[in-house]
């Protein structure tokens, strides 16, 4: 192996093929943290970063194997991963003017374009590495196949070890951007091993680690806008489970916060009150409460700022709350001031209403997992489990993005998934239907029995913030009259197809989140 100490080449071919075959899956698992905040965490932005990785893999794959044929120097290998290292440093720095780029591409091809400007170029290079290391390896033609096999299943090892690093580890204790940095430092610092002591050209170290004084760094986010509010991102965490955002919007006396996961807003409050900014909060609390005054157990699935858990336990009820990301807890508790006092269950909701037997008077699924909410807990064995979590006079409220004017099945589909467990249910829109296009969020109100009046006296003198007051009240008044679709899916664990017939819909909230978000604030 010409460039190699024959006594450690083999070894550091070893570690060459397990580091790159690890960093190529720290890169395919980052990628929604990058774009998931402009483009969602939908299918379709899953579906772009694997396609991606693929194709990068593949050209690189072919390329990598002309190449080793016509330069077969080690030199080449490690030029190679030096500049990889140097493109992925780079991403942090090019995900801002890329993402903007791809913005109006929509979703689909958004989501496929800028993965493919800020990951293609870094993972076809990575693809190269594998048959530079077989070529530099088989010495011999009768081992061939030995080699290829050896070598394949080392970096493939490695890609396994990397997907567990960075889903159980790295993202948890690292910021996305720190672990960017972190993946390329280890690519340019292989590559300068490689140059220091097999090859001993000092030059060529020294200029290779030129890149890393240019490392990017993280910037706090704070700025005046046109109108003079003043926004600030108070916190910026990155969780097994999205990208958090604690953002301040300050206008004269005027103090608001709210709650951003993946770019969506999972809660708003006036700081100076502590009372919720959107009209949604209040339809789950009120709702639920006016259709079983005398409830005594609340069951919240989806703490978001923590309001809605925060108010049943205000109203002498027990209280419990079921969420799958403890970050969301840490910062419910730390800027939203949720009572540390109420219970939180940090599981999976499926399986917690699996292995709890207790029975709830209201059940609040109020769940979001990038635009939507997760299929798993809107299908038809999902409802059933729901039901035998409720008393005989149990109330579910679910907050959904759905429609009610055009492309509707999607909506309806839940409707007609939650008609199979409930006798009654009834759709409140938290907008105006006879206004705009008919999307937003709507609350559905399901029990059992026969319909019942809520009884809206028991919540007449409840606080409700000023800028939500009066659409509350004639939100509460009266439900919507949904026509049922004949064509409406039953969604169940086997056939959910929310994330595909709803794109247009997905593709709606994110443009009103980029179009009343600072480009900033959602940039991690």
């Amino acid at each position: 192996m010409d460039g190699f100490d024959r006594r450690y080449g083999t070894a550091f071919l070893i570690a060459t093929a397990t580091l790159c075959g690890a960093l190529v899956m720290v890169l395919e698992v980052l990628g929604s943290r990058v774009i998931g905040p402009f483009f969602g965490v939908s299918l379709f932005v899953w579906t772009s970063l694997i396609t991606v990785t693929m194709v990068a893999l593949a050209a690189g794959y072919a390329i990598g194997g002309r190449l080793s044929d016509r330069k077969s120097s080690p030199d080449w290998l490690y030029g190679i991963i030096l500049l990889s290292g140097i493109l992925v440093i780079l991403i942090p720095v090019l995900k801002s003017p890329v993402l903007q780029m791809g913005l109006p591409l929509g979703l689909r091809w958004g989501s496929l374009v800028s993965a493919f400007v800020l990951f293609g170029p870094s993972l076809f290079l990575l693809g190269c590495v594998s048959p530079y290391v077989v070529k530099i390896a088989a010495r011999e033609m009768h081992n061939i196949g030995r080699t290829v096999g050896s070598f394949y299943a080392i970096s493939t090892v490695g890609s396994v070890i990397g997907t567990l690093l960075t889903g159980f580890v790295l993202i948890a204790y690292l910021g996305v951007n720190q672990i960017f940095v972190l993946t390329g430092s280890l690519l340019i610092a292989l590559s300068v091993i490689y140059f220091l002591v097999f090859r001993r050209k000092w030059a060529v170290a020294v200029a290779a680690i030129l890149p890393l004084l240019f490392l990017p760094h993280d910037a706090h986010v704070s700025k005046v806008m046109a109108d003079g509010t003043h926004v600030e991102r108070v916190a910026d965490r990155d969780s097994f489970y999205g990208n958090m955002k604690v953002v301040d919007y300050s206008f004269e006396s005027t103090h608001n916060r709210e709650m951003v996961i993946d770019g969506m807003v999972q809660g708003g409050i006036d700081v100076n009150t502590g009372q919720s900014v959107y009209e949604y909060a209040y339809l789950l609390q009120f709702l639920p409460y006016a259709f079983n005054p005398d409830g005594k157990d609340c069951l919240v699935i989806g703490l978001g700022a923590g309001l809605v858990p925060g108010w049943y336990k205000q109203q002498g009820v027990n209280t419990e709350v079921v969420d799958i990301d403890p970050t969301v807890v840490d910062l419910a508790h730390d800027y939203f001031n949720f009572d540390r006092s109420i219970p939180v269950h940090v599981e999976d909701a499926r399986y917690f209403l699996i292995n709890n037997a207790k029975r709830y008077d209201y059940l609040v699924l109020d769940v979001f997992n990038g635009d939507t909410t997760p299929g798993h807990l809107l299908s038809t064995e999902a409802m059933q489990l729901i039901k035998q979590r409720l008393n005989p006079n149990g109330v579910l409220a679910v907050n959904l993005i759905g429609s009610l004017k055009q492309n509707t099945l999607m909506t309806a589909s839940v409707i007609k998934t939650l008609k199979t467990a409930f006798a009654q249910v009834a759709i409140y829109p938290t907008f105006d239907p006879a206004q705009g296009d008919g999307t937003g969020n709507m609350e559905i109100i399901a029990y059992d029995g026969a319909v019942r009046t809520p009884q809206f006296d028991r919540i007449q003198n409840m606080q409700i913030h000023p800028v939500a007051q009066q659409m509350v009240n004639q939100l509460l008044e009266h439900p919507y009259a949904f026509t049922p679709q004949a064509d409406a899916l039953l969604l169940t664990d086997n056939y959910n197809p929310i994330d595909f017939y709803d794109l247009w819909l997905k593709e709606q909230v994110r443009r009103i989140i980029l179009e009343t978000t600072d480009f900033d604030i959602l940039l991690s």
